[in-house]
């Protein structure tokens, strides 16, 4: 055992540091198993202090350090590159909620805890926290912090950094920031969290957050609109936007071809239409209170826009199991195409009002390029936010994937840069956009982002191969 192994056995103890080939393999690869790297040990920390321990000595030694959470994420951000001397840090073992505060409305946590698990905590206190991912019991909140992540709550409640009051990390140097307040209010200067928020974990280690909570939405219905094209889904969500104002939740897009995708993988999922349609819509209300009035509302809403032939046909949930039966066929999506095998993987954002004609002049492109490859779009239609995703033509090999991967990005990104777009919404750039990024962003902001990245990180010990 080399100098610096040994360092961190004696100090972080035999419970924190896994050297042995067989322990590290597992925390390798990223959940889709598109990159696979290299490390020479893995931490598993029990608080901040080990933490903080555990970067100074690898910032004295030197050594590359790849901040890992849920492993959820779909940018390779969490997976370490070639190198065999890079050192991964999970914080798996920091699961725990410091404080919930039903007064003040807010949340304190460890970096590590599942999303899903903070929203029950908040649930069962009589607390909303809106932040909510198809992945949400497997992913971790620094983690969805560190990719500043977005979900399907957007609409009404914004991207994770609205709803964060304090953070709590750890920089190379093993310094502590304590940022971790509660306060709604603070004008002292710069607002150091944001940086950590969406730096996935190139700038230090998320290691607690401060979040804010909203009232519990009691009641919630939700509609299934079958739509004949993205501008009658996008006439439709003027309509609702107008009608249902602050009570307009989700509105979520997804073609057939996804329809198709989750009815062939995934369990006891059905088509609640008579018949198939180009395109749907997913649109859910929520409130605190007046079941009546919301499902009375929704219904005056769908009937408007019947009329005016904002939709082709719509099934509004009347039970529970009806809502969450209608919000698997959006949800599901993900796990179908991982099923279905590796499909080209585009999170981008556009204005709202320019998605109908994008989709239109990308898919001209995409089929001029790559003739047969065969798009699944769907996404959080409401907040501007498509995953535009393509698999193999048919008949092709799966191999497709691997083999167009940058040529098919190179014409969905060049688009969506011409309509004002973002080549990432909420998935990040990790190692899989970053050529793309830095061809794509300003080159004032990245000069920006170069100065911020040396300030905080002059060893360039964090997260290397990611964005910058």
């Amino acid at each position: 055992m080399d100098t610096f192994l040994r360092q961190l056995h004696d100090e972080l103890g035999q419970d924190v540091v896994y050297s042995a080939a067989q322990d590290i393999e597992p925390w390798l690869s990223d959940w889709r198993g598109i990159y696979k790297g290299q490390a020479q040990a893995v931490l598993r920390p029990r608080n901040t202090a080990q933490v903080a321990q555990a970067l100074r000595l690898c910032q004295a030694h030197g050594m590359p350090v790849v901040p890992r959470g849920g492993n959820t994420g779909l940018c390779g951000a969490a997976t370490p590159d070639g190198s065999p001397r890079n050192v991964v840090i999970s914080l798996d073992r920091m699961n725990s909620i410091r404080a919930l505060d039903t007064i003040a409305n807010t949340l304190v946590a460890d970096a590590g805890c599942i999303l899903g698990d903070l929203r029950r905590a908040a649930a069962e206190a009589g607390r909303m926290l809106p932040l909510s991912l198809a992945a949400e019991d497997s992913s971790q909140i620094g983690g969805n912090l560190s990719t500043n992540a977005g979900g399907v709550n957007v609409l009404r409640y914004g991207m994770a950094r609205e709803l964060v009051l304090g953070i709590e990390a750890v920089l190379p140097s093993g310094e502590v920031f304590n940022g971790l307040h509660t306060l709604r209010k603070d004008n002292t200067g710069y607002d150091l969290k944001q940086l950590f928020i969406g730096a996935e974990g190139t700038l230090g280690i998320i290691t607690g957050v401060a979040l804010r909570l909203q009232p519990q939405m009691h009641e919630r219905a939700v509609v299934l609109a079958a739509v004949e094209s993205a501008q009658q889904a996008l006439e439709f969500f003027r309509l609702l936007f107008g009608v249902c104002g602050p009570r307009l939740q989700a509105f979520e897009f997804f073609t057939d071809a996804c329809l198709d995708l989750v009815l062939a993988h995934a369990e006891g999922v059905q088509v609640p239409f008579g018949q198939r349609h180009p395109a749907y819509v997913l649109v859910e209300l929520a409130d605190t209170a007046d079941a009546e009035g919301l499902q009375a509302l929704l219904e005056k809403c769908m009937e408007q826009a019947l009329e005016q032939e904002l939709c082709l046909d719509a099934v509004v949930s009347s039970s529970l199991a009806q809502l969450q039966s209608l919000w698997r066929l959006r949800e599901d999506i993900s796990e179908a195409q991982r099923a279905d095998g590796p499909h080209l993987k585009h999170d981008i954002s556009l204005p709202i009002e320019r998605i109908p004609e994008f989709m239109e002049s990308a898919a001209q492109r995409v089929q001029q390029a790559e003739p047969g490859c065969r798009p699944y779009i769907f996404g959080h239609f409401g907040d501007g936010n498509l995953h535009y995703n393509l698999s193999r033509p048919a008949g092709a090999d799966k191999s497709w994937a691997a083999e167009h991967e940058h040529a098919v990005a190179d014409v969905v990104f060049d688009e969506v840069m011409a309509y004002g777009g973002s080549i990432s919404a909420e998935h990040g750039i990790g190692q899989l956009k970053r050529g793309a990024f830095l061809r794509c962003k300003d080159p004032v902001a990245l000069e920006l982002m170069r100065g911020i990245k040396q300030l905080f990180d002059p060893g360039n010990i964090m997260n290397p191969g990611k964005v910058l």
